[in-house]
């Protein structure tokens, strides 16, 4: 079951001051800490909503192969409609999935797969009698919660959407960000990043040198997406030259052809995927969730117990 990840990061940061996504949170920033959980947690397709110093933020990011899509409305909307750009681009590309704000940056990937494994069309973690994030949407939902008036939010939207919200127990504070002090906190961030040690696949194809890998994929899918090689870089933080760069290169090296770009029409230009480029991402992408899978299970039984 294909899941993915929605963070909404477009807001102004107005009570705390400071652009909170770019925060240091130990030796990483509050938003690529938020990505680093759902990675851990084994979800590869991340999708991040900016708006506010949405430029400074996606070239902070630019490394760590997610998508960008903008608010550009953000000062005169909410929240939710942050969440709806989200839900309405992911609704014909996953079967659920897991919705956090950005400044949420302390659950761990144990609640997320806990969350994962209850089954649920929608659910939350609950620590200590309070309800967190990140909270799990099953694809059913989107119309409805699309569809909703707004009244209330994101949670005025989840209450009316006709199903339960299964409430999951969770013994990890950083869903409700429960730190009261810096000394607190300091003691959450420190349980966290020993939770962080996890095995990193990154796979990639090589000649004499590598020439195709896991961000590459990702923009020939959302060429595949977009039917344009310059919008498919904006959602990487990509110059429509570098597109172009990387997929000549790519084409040399495998010689055949990958993108076609049909010019002219009523539309405008079009760049699509030929189908030898498509049969390219989808063997990538079974091959790397393979090795991944196995990753995880010879790291559990060659270092169990080294880490807790």
């Amino acid at each position: 079951m294909e899941t993915a990840a929605l963070i909404v990061a477009a807001g102004m940061s107005s009570r705390m001051g400071s652009f909170k996504p770019m925060l240091n949170i130990g030796s990483i920033s509050v938003a690529q800490r938020v990505i680093a959980n759902f990675r851990q947690a084994g979800i590869n397709k991340i999708v991040m909503i900016t708006g506010f110093n949405a430029t400074m933020l996606e070239r902070h990011l630019a490394g760590n192969n997610i998508i960008f899509l903008r608010n550009e409305n953000y000062e005169r909307t909410q929240m939710f409609d942050s969440v709806k750009i989200g839900l309405n681009y992911l609704s014909d590309k996953c079967e659920r999935l897991l919705f956090t704000p950005v400044d949420v940056p302390l659950f761990t990937s144990q609640t997320v797969k806990k969350l994962l494994s209850s089954g649920a069309k929608l659910a939350c973690p609950v620590c200590n009698g309070l309800t967190g994030h990140p909270l799990l949407i099953s694809k059913e939902l989107f119309p409805t919660i699309l569809a909703d008036s707004g009244d209330g939010g994101l949670k005025g939207a989840v209450d009316r959407c006709g199903a339960e919200l299964v409430q999951i127990a969770v013994d990890d504070p950083g869903t409700v960000r429960d730190a009261d002090t810096p000394e607190d906190f300091s003691a959450l961030l420190e349980l966290h990043n020993s939770q962080l040690i996890r095995p990193e696949i990154s796979v990639a194809l090589s000649k004499e040198k590598p020439f195709f890998d896991s961000r590459i994929a990702t923009l020939l899918t959302l060429i595949d997406e977009t039917s344009s090689v310059r919008a498919a870089g904006q959602r990487m933080q990509l110059s429509y030259s570098s597109c172009w760069n990387i997929i000549r290169r790519l084409e040399e090296q495998l010689s055949y052809s990958l993108v076609e770009r049909n010019q002219g029409g009523s539309g405008g230009s079009r760049s699509l995927l030929t189908e030898k480029g498509k049969l390219l991402i989808e063997r990538y992408n079974s091959y790397t969730k393979l090795l991944s899978s196995y990753a995880e299970e010879l790291y559990e039984e060659q270092f169990k117990g080294l880490f807790d």
